[in-house]
């Protein structure tokens, strides 16, 4: 037995191997750990696609389409002739006619018959080619649905993602002040313990720090809560936070002439899906009223078939049962012709669907106006809010740049026992209640103009 420096070698080896095997698992450990715990950053388009791509409405009206479109299909293929085929085997007990020879029989027999026919409208008041045009415009109404829908998504989303970004620059302004409370706190008690201030100072400062440490944790759970909405408007299942990118331009850009409403109207009215989407309802109403005219006019359709049958009955001179091959070619028949329908009356139904239908029409106008209307409402208020956004903007960040000059004298007086405590707190809140308001007052702006450009027709969003 080999031995090295009192060990035996067999021992040795077999602790460098749990060394190594321990050293492998320890460091794959490390790497799923930092891999589980790196989070995406996530831009707004991110956003904006996972919660398209996940949501559920989102998918229903996908299936709200397909069934619009396979009924402007089958519309289409209604144009086709319609054949149907039939078979029947019967079985006659007791005194029965024979089918073959029309006399009355008292024989158990059994029969066969076998056909097929087809039909093809000819006219019948232009009412398939009606509901053609129908059902395609309904077709191209709910896709401009899923548009709609994707839009408002986009726009929630949006909203979620700038209150985040919000309440983060709350937090990192509460944080701000923290940390000066907290140099204050500081440098108060170096100076009572020096005898320069009052103990009473230092009570003051210590308050002021714990309001800054209550609002911090205030900010924080208001974050958390505005990234629980996000989370919830992206269907992101399995995940309590989120991480969005950082440095963005919260700068809204002002515009010297402001927004005109006329021509904000006159673009957004040709592209909104909303709009688009009741046009074509409008369209698709007035074409489903053709067809409904179309039944009060007569309507006229080719028929032919070809038929056959076997019947237990049927024997040659020999009384023989001819086989079923022989009749089966022997009876057969086959037939073409026109068929005419006039309605006359059929309990004034008809006209009454035509009637419902004048006012399913008119009640699609309307609510094409409705949505006009709608839109105009919206983008009057969206350029309202805009010149009233812009003036609060300049205003808070002149006071904003005030305030931070002010806190930044009251710091220096204060250095040098000019003020006290408590004016100093007083003028570092006003600096902090201003950063705050200039930054919620930059995004709502920021918000406001992007929902301005989308109605403009800027790519605001990518909802492909």
């Amino acid at each position: 037995m080999v031995y090295v420096f009192g060990t035996r070698i067999d021992y040795v080896l077999a602790q460098l191997k749990n060394m190594n095997l321990r050293f492998y698992i320890t460091t794959l450990f490390v790497f799923l750990t930092f891999k589980g715990v790196a989070q995406q950053t996530w831009t707004l388009d991110d956003c904006v696609a996972y919660a398209i791509e996940h949501n559920l409405q989102v998918k229903n009206t996908n299936f709200n389409m397909d069934s619009s479109k396979e009924s402007y299909r089958q519309s289409v293929r209604d144009l086709l002739p319609s054949v149907n085929g039939s078979t029947d085997y019967t079985i006659r007990y007791g005194r029965s006619p024979d089918p073959n020879t029309n006399t009355y029989v008292n024989t158990d027999f059994f029969s066969n018959n076998y056909s097929i026919g087809a039909n093809l409208d000819i006219f019948r008041g232009f009412q398939k080619m009606n509901m053609i045009k129908a059902t395609k415009f309904i077709y191209r109404a709910s896709e401009e649905d899923i548009d709609q829908e994707k839009f408002m998504l986009a726009f929630r989303v949006m909203s979620a993602f700038y209150d985040i970004k919000y309440y983060e620059g709350l937090l990192a302004n509460s944080l701000e002040q923290q940390e000066l409370s907290q140099a204050n706190y500081d440098l108060v008690e170096k100076q009572v313990e020096l005898g320069l201030k009052a103990g009473s100072d230092l009570y003051e400062a210590e308050s002021n720090l714990l309001g800054d440490k209550f609002l911090v944790t205030q900010n924080r759970n208001l974050l958390a809560d505005a990234k629980l909405i996000l989370l919830q408007e992206m269907n992101l299942i399995g995940q309590n936070d989120i991480e969005l990118e950082k440095n963005l331009n919260y700068a809204p850009e002002i515009e010297e002439q402001g927004v005109a409403l006329d021509s904000l109207y006159e673009t957004a009215r040709g592209f909104v899906p909303l709009v688009k989407s009741q046009e074509y309802r409008v369209t698709a109403a007035k074409k489903q009223l053709q067809a409904t005219r179309g039944s009060l006019y007569p309507s006229l359709s080719l028929i032919a078939g070809i038929g056959t049958s076997y019947f237990e009955t049927n024997v040659d001179d020999n009384g023989n049962l001819i086989p079923f091959r022989t009749q089966f070619k022997d009876n057969s028949s086959k037939y073409v012709g026109a068929s005419l329908n006039i309605p006359i009356s059929n309990g004034w139904s008809n006209h009454s669907r035509v009637k419902q239908q004048k006012i399913a029409f008119q009640q699609a106008k309307n609510n094409l106006e409705i949505q006009e209307q709608e839109l105009f409402k919206v983008l009057q208020q969206l350029v309202q809010s805009n010149r009233a956004l812009v003036s609060e903007y300049e205003q808070s960040t002149k006071r904003m740049e005030s305030q931070k000059l002010a806190f930044t004298i009251a710091q220096k007086r204060y250095e040098r026992g000019l003020i006290n405590a408590l004016e100093l707190f007083q003028a570092k809140n006003l600096f902090g209640v201003a950063q705050n308001e200039n930054l919620q007052v930059a995004l709502r702006l920021k918000v406001n103009q992007s929902t301005i450009d989308f109605y403009n027709g800027l790519p605001i969003f990518n909802i492909n």
